[in-house]
């Protein structure tokens, strides 16, 4: 790569992207170069004349030839944002994506503008990268929260995501499987599940299928194997007057409510991301 300036890089890097069939080609190649040269995204756009070293444009092509080969640009920088906040990703954690913000949404607006003054006790199940419950504790400065994983290695990114987020004083994370080793109860409950039908996973696009865990992905035979575990536990854990929230896959939205119902919880309102798609199930408890 003969090419020098950020925006030339760039721009040369979002050709191949693109040849190559990526979607979002430019962002990626825009996202991949501006972390090598330890600057802003809107780096590329704003001094694009800046100019590279010879080790840095190395540096890019070796992560281009990982894109290539459809490894998630968020594995490639260590980093996704989420919520507007900075959220380390390792091959350990699902990539957030934008639709799990509307479980964050969600909750925010069915909580109301006066819960920022409570002190709030949060469960996220199935934290993965943290991204959920440190979403909600930086809208929620008195809430306190415990994330709960499976793997140990999850476990540890969630730890330091908490701590980069300067959020260790009120974001616990813990090892579990699903409610198993849960104490105490909470006000807000909230779990990104598996959902996906293990026989459907390797028919999903490489970066999913070749690279995301499949632990964070396989929902079982019908992909609702974890909503029944969760739904069979959450009145030990959910508070009176409490609120549950879940996020779901295309065409889960009936079958999610359906197992709440059977379970207990049938006070339930689903919410739509911004594509119109029914994403996320509410479930308030009675008082």
């Amino acid at each position: 790569m003969s090419l020098k300036t950020i925006g030339d890089v760039v721009r040369s890097l979002g050709q191949r992207f693109g040849d190559a069939g990526i979607d979002e080609a430019r962002l990626d190649a825009r996202l991949i170069v501006t972390h090598v040269a330890g600057c802003a995204p809107e780096t590329a756009l704003v001094y694009p004349e800046k100019t590279l070293s010879n080790e840095q444009i190395e540096t890019i092509e070796q992560l281009a030839q990982r894109r290539l080969h459809r490894e998630p640009v968020a594995y490639l920088t260590g980093t996704r944002e989420f919520w507007s906040l900075p959220i380390g990703v390792n091959q350990h954690t699902l990539t957030p994506r934008p639709d799990t913000e509307t479980l964050v949404e969600s909750v925010i607006a069915e909580i109301g503008e006066d819960a920022r003054d409570r002190a709030l006790r949060i469960l996220d199940l199935g934290t993965g990268s943290g991204c959920i419950l440190a979403s909600l504790l930086s809208e929620l400065p008195n809430a306190t929260g415990v994330g709960i994983d499976i793997n140990v290695p999850t476990i540890e990114m969630a730890r330091r995501n908490a701590h980069a987020l300067a959020l260790s004083d009120r974001m616990q994370i813990a090892e579990s499987n699903w409610l198993d080793g849960v104490d105490g109860t909470f006000d807000i409950v909230v779990s990104n599940p598996p959902y996906i039908p293990a026989a459907d996973i390797d028919g999903l696009e490489p970066e999913v299928s070749v690279y995301e865990p499949r632990l964070a992905l396989d929902g079982g035979c019908d992909g609702l194997d974890a909503y029944r575990q969760i739904a069979a536990g959450l009145g030990g854990v959910l508070k009176p007057g409490g609120l549950a929230a879940f996020e779901f896959g295309i065409g889960q939205a009936s079958d999610v409510c359906r197992i709440l119902r059977e379970n207990g919880h049938g006070n339930t309102r689903v919410y739509s991301d911004l594509s119109g798609i029914e994403r996320v199930v509410l479930v308030k408890n009675a008082d």
